[in-house]
Formats: C-alpha cells, structure tokens, sequence
C-alpha cells in the first residue's frame, strides 16, 4: 500500500511540474511579438522609412519565424547573408539572443541562435547605410552597457555589413549562408556560379538556405516578381530585371553541387510562390572533387 501511495504522489509531482513548466513557458505568439518589436526597434536611428519596412517585413513574411522556430541557425554559427539589404536577419538573430538570454523563448522552438555572428553582403549602399545606422559598431556603442549586459558578449558584437555584388565579393568561411529573394536579379550562368562560391564557401556540414521564387506556378511567381518590384522601387532601388527557374530546376542544380535538399513551401499568408530550399553541404567536399 505504501509503494502505490508513493508512486501515485511521484507521478503526480511529475505531472504537477510538467503542467507548471508549460504553463509559465512563454508562448510563440507571445515571443515573436516581441522579437519583432525588439528586432524593428534599431531602424527608428535610421529613418521611419527603415523602421516601418522591418517592423512589416516580419509581420509579414513568414520565413523569418521559420528559420528561429526550426533552429536552422544554430548557437555560434557564422551566417553569410547574401542581399542582406538593412540587416534585418542580423537584428532579429541579436533580438533572439536577448530574449532567450531572459528565459522568453518558446519550449517547442529549437535552441536560440546564440553567438551568431553575421556578415551581410548587399549591393544597394542606401541600405547598408541604413543597416550600419542602425546595427553598426557606433549603434550597438550607443545602447549603453545596461543593454550590451542585456544582449549578452556575443551578441553585443557589431554585425559586419559590406556594401559589394554578390558576383565578385569574397564570402567568408561560413557555416550558414541565407540567400532570400536575390538570385533572380542575376542570370542563369551568374546564378550558377555565386552557388558555386557559395558551396566552397560552407564548411562541411553547412547549410544553404536558399528562397526562391518557383517559376513553374506562373501566377504565383508573376505575383512575386510584381511585387518584388514596386518594393524595389519604392526603396529607391532601380527595378532589375527577373531571372527564375522552376523548383525543380533550382533543386537539380543544389544537388549537382553536392548538396542533400529539403524543400519547404514559403508562401503561407500571401499569394506567391516562394519555396524555401534547405540544402545540407554533407556531400559538397566530394562534389567539389570531382569538377
């Protein structure tokens, strides 16, 4: 009678703790309102403009959640973001630093992205302007070390941003490089060969996140491209023209490098036809060997 007593009373102190974790554990809705909020913020040293396009890009576009949510960027990781544009991907991963650095970061997301430290590449020098008033080492002087305690050492580090075409630039070693929306901006042959770069550039065991339009769902893709260039235009920017391929094209050709590709449709919420394409660099080495 004692032995069930007593494993009646641990079982119920198992599921008491259990049920108390999740119900103090911060929900997601409740994290990425903030990591929203908290990434945004920087840009008003830069200009409204600046701040209301980050403010809505991450209300908006899902894929930034996604990369947070599924760990596709792990703790220390050296990220290359290729079309970088302010540096909101540098932002946000400095945002999740803080927040999971104070227990707010949701118990079914993969580990926060601490450390990570992120070289942006972006050919528009307003932007870059824009991404070094707002994250720059002079910014992240400015916060004052109440917040550079806040963010931790490694994330108070200034991210690295130049202003270069993706074309020529060196890429750094990495261990993530994120492509969002670029590579249709350059032929085909061009595409090919910033992929190469790309693939020499990712340490074994890397990781390409890619997005990508894909050109065989037409109205989708026309919607994309449509919208694509207003916002280019609206940013000063002058509208460039679209060079696509279908999904399955661009996965072929991740393949033929090396890479082992996961495709993950991108577009929920909006009507376009991205695909974020999640390419493993395990067999990269090899490929490289062999052309």
């Amino acid at each position: 009678m004692n032995t069930i007593n007593a494993t009646t009373a641990a079982t119920t102190a198992a599921t008491t703790a259990a049920t108390t974790t999740k119900s103090t554990a911060p929900a997601a809705s409740h994290v990425w309102r903030k990591l929203r909020t908290m990434a945004s913020a920087p840009y008003r040293s830069a200009g409204l403009f600046a701040w209301r396009f980050a403010h809505n890009k991450l209300g908006m576009d899902p894929v930034f959640k996604h990369l947070l949510s599924r760990g596709l960027i792990a703790p220390r990781a050296r990220v290359l973001d290729i079309g970088c544009g302010q540096g909101l991907l540098a932002s946000l991963l400095h945002a999740a630093d803080a927040c999971a650095a104070r227990g707010d970061w949701p118990l079914d997301w993969a580990p926060a992205p601490h450390g990570a430290r992120v070289t942006g590449i972006e050919l528009m020098p307003r932007d870059i302007e824009r991404a070094q008033r707002a994250l720059g080492e002079r910014a992240q002087r400015a916060l004052g070390e109440r917040a550079q305690r806040a963010l931790g050492a490694d994330a108070a580090q200034a991210a690295e941003f130049v202003c270069g075409d993706m074309r020529h630039t060196p890429f750094p070693v990495s261990d993530v490089v994120v492509i969002l929306d670029v590579l249709h901006y350059i032929d085909i042959a061009e595409q090919n060969r910033v992929l190469e770069r790309v693939r020499n550039a990712l340490q074994p065991g890397g990781r390409l996140l890619l997005r990508v339009g894909d050109a065989s769902s037409r109205r989708g893709f026309r919607t994309s491209q449509w919208a694509d260039a207003i916002i280019t235009f609206v940013r000063g920017h002058r509208v460039l023209p679209v060079f696509g391929r279908s999904l399955a094209a661009w996965i072929v050709k991740l393949e033929a490098l090396g890479f082992a590709v996961e495709a993950v449709p991108m577009s929920r919420g909006t009507p376009f036809a991205n695909v974020l394409l999640v390419a493993h660099a395990a067999n990269a080495a090899r490929a490289a060997e062999a052309t």
